[in-house]
C-alpha cells in the first residue's frame, strides 16, 4: 500500500515538472488559468478611469487650463459688452441682440471655419485663435469707439471660436487615451457649466470694480494666458488632414459626409439634435414659467440652473462611476430619460418638483459622453475637427430653433403645458432614433482600419 502511494506520488511529479518543461503540451488544468487571465484583462479594459490618471497626463492640465480659461473670457465678453451697450443707448433690445451675437458665428460659419482645425497644426490654430482674440476683445475697451464697432469687433472676435472649440475637440483624443478620453470629457463638461456661471457672476462683480472696460482688458489678458497655456504645456503635432488641396466648402462637405455617412454615427447624432431640441426648449420659458408658478425673479435663475446642475451630477456619475462597457449600454436610455421626464410637468404646479423634473433631464442629457466616445472612434482623426464643428452647429441651431418654437406656442398655452408637450412629442423619435442605432452596424475603429 505505501509503495503504491509513494508510486502515485512519484508520477504526479514527474507529470508536474513535464509540464513546466517547454515545449510540453498544456494540461487541461491550465485552460480555466488562461480564461480567468483573459476576464481580468477584459475587467481591466473595462474598468473607469480615475480623475487623479487624467490629470497626471501633463498636456491635458494645460489644454484643460486654456479651454476654461477661453470659456470664462468669452462669458465675461458677453456680459460687459452687453453692460457697455445697455449703458449707452438704454435700450434692452440692443443689449440683448449685442449678447446673442456671439452666437452667430456657430450658425453662419460652425462648419466652415471648423475646416481650419483640420487643415492647419491644432495647437497653431488654438493660439492664434487666442491671439486674435486678444487683440480684438482689448480693442474693445478703446475709448469713444462707435456702437456699431462694438458689436461688429464682438462678432468677428467670436468667428474664432469655432475652429479653437474644434481643435481643442480633435485634440482631446490625441492626448488622453483609452477610459481616460471619456473621463476627460466629463470632466470638460462639468468645468464648461461651472465656467460659464462663474464668468457670468465674475463679469457682473467686474464691471461693478472695474467698470465694463477694465473687465474687456482682464477679458483679453484671459485670452493671452490661455495661449502661452497652450504654448509651453501641449507639444506641436502636425496636420491631421492630406495634403492635396481642396476648397473650404468641399472641406466643409467631406465633414458633413464623414459625421451623416456612418450609419451608426449618423442615427445617433441624429438622436442628439432630437433629444437636445425638445430637452432645451423649457430654458426659453423660465421667466413665463416662474410666473405661472406664482414664483418671483429668483425662481427663473434656478430653473435655468437647474438642467446645467443634472448635467454636472451625470459627468460624474455616467463619466466616472460607471465602467465604459455601462456608459455604453446606457446611452439610448439616458437620451430618453433627458426627454421622457418632462412629461409630467403639467401635473406638478410647485416649483421644486419642476425643479427636480429639470434636473434628471439635465442629468439624462450626459448620454453626450458615451457618444463623444463613439463618434471618436469612428471617426478618422483627419476628419475630426470637421466632424465636431458639424455636430456643434447642429446644436446650436436646433437648440435656438426649438427654444423660438416652444415661446410661440407658449403665447397660446401655458408653460408647463408647453414643458408636458415637448416630453410626450420628443420621447418617441428620440426613442425610435436611439433604436435605429443600436440597430446599425458597429463601425471599425477609424484610425486602427487604416
Amino acid at each position: 500500500m505505501g509503495e503504491d502511494s509513494s508510486a502515485r506520488s512519484a508520477a504526479h511529479n514527474a507529470a508536474t515538472e513535464r509540464a513546466r518543461l517547454p515545449g510540453t503540451p498544456a494540461s487541461p488544468v491550465a485552460a480555466p488559468s488562461r480564461q480567468t487571465e483573459e476576464s481580468s484583462f477584459a475587467a481591466a479594459q473595462d474598468r473607469s478611469a480615475t480623475y487623479r490618471e487624467v490629470f497626471g497626463v501633463r498636456e491635458f492640465r494645460y489644454l484643460f487650463s486654456a479651454y476654461l480659461l477661453s470659456l470664462v473670457g468669452d462669458q465675461l465678453a458677453k456680459v460687459a459688452l452687453s453692460i457697455v451697450v445697455f449703458e449707452r443707448t438704454g435700450s434692452a433690445l440692443l443689449s440683448a441682440v449685442t449678447f446673442a451675437v456671439s452666437y452667430l458665428p456657430w450658425l453662419i460659419g460652425g462648419p466652415l471655419l471648423s475646416v481650419y482645425a483640420d487643415r492647419y497644426p491644432r495647437r497653431k490654430v488654438m493660439i492664434g485663435c487666442d491671439l486674435i482674440r486678444m487683440v480684438l476683445v482689448g480693442s474693445l475697451a478703446l475709448p469713444g469707439i462707435p456702437l456699431w464697432s462694438l458689436v461688429a469687433l464682438l462678432f468677428i472676435s467670436n468667428l474664432f471660436t469655432p475652429p479653437f472649440e474644434a481643435a481643442r475637440a480633435a485634440t482631446t483624443p490625441e492626448v488622453l487615451s483609452g477610459d481616460k478620453y471619456a473621463v476627460g470629457l466629463a470632466l470638460s463638461s462639468i468645468s464648461a457649466q461651472l465656467a460659464q456661471v462663474v464668468g457670468f457672476v465674475a463679469g457682473g462683480a467686474l464691471v461693478v470694480l472695474l467698470s465694463a472696460r477694465g473687465s474687456l482688458l482682464i477679458d483679453a489678458a484671459t485670452f493671452a494666458v490661455s495661449a502661452i497655456l497652450l504654448r509651453v504645456g501641449v507639444r506641436p503635432r502636425p496636420s491631421s488632414a492630406p495634403d492635396e488641396p481642396a476648397t473650404l466648402w468641399a472641406d466643409a462637405k467631406e465633414g458633413l459626409q464623414v459625421v451623416f455617412g456612418i450609419p451608426r454615427v449618423r442615427w445617433f447624432v441624429l438622436m442628439l439634435f432630437v433629444s437636445s431640441a425638445f430637452a432645451y426648449a423649457p430654458e426659453g420659458l423660465a421667466a413665463p414659467y416662474a410666473a405661472e408658478l406664482e414664483e418671483g425673479p429668483a425662481a427663473v435663475g434656478l430653473l435655468l440652473a437647474a438642467s446645467p446642475l443634472g448635467l454636472v451630477i451625470g459627468g460624474v456619475v455616467v463619466g466616472r462611476l460607471l465602467r465604459p462597457s455601462q456608459r455604453e449600454a446606457m446611452l439610448v436610455p439616458l437620451a430618453v430619460l433627458s426627454v421622457l421626464v418632462l412629461i409630467p410637468a403639467a401635473a406638478l404646479p410647485w416649483l421644486p418638483g419642476v425643479l427636480l423634473l429639470f434636473v434628471v433631464s439635465g442629468f439624462g442629457a450626459s448620454f453626450l459622453i458615451p457618444l463623444n466616445v463613439m463618434v471618436v472612434r469612428a471617426i478618422p482623426a483627419s476628419a475630426r475637427g470637421r466632424a465636431f464643428g458639424v455636430v456643434a452647429t447642429g446644436l446650436q441651431a436646433v437648440q435656438g430653433v426649438a427654444i423660438v418654437f416652444a415661446g410661440l406656442i407658449a403665447d397660446f398655452l401655458s408653460p408647463s403645458i408647453v414643458v408636458t408637450l415637448c416630453g410626450m412629442v420628443g420621447t418617441a423619435p428620440v426613442l425610435w432614433l436611439g433604436w435605429r442605432g443600436n440597430k446599425a452596424p458597429v463601425p471599425m475603429p477609424a484610425d486602427q482600419g487604416r
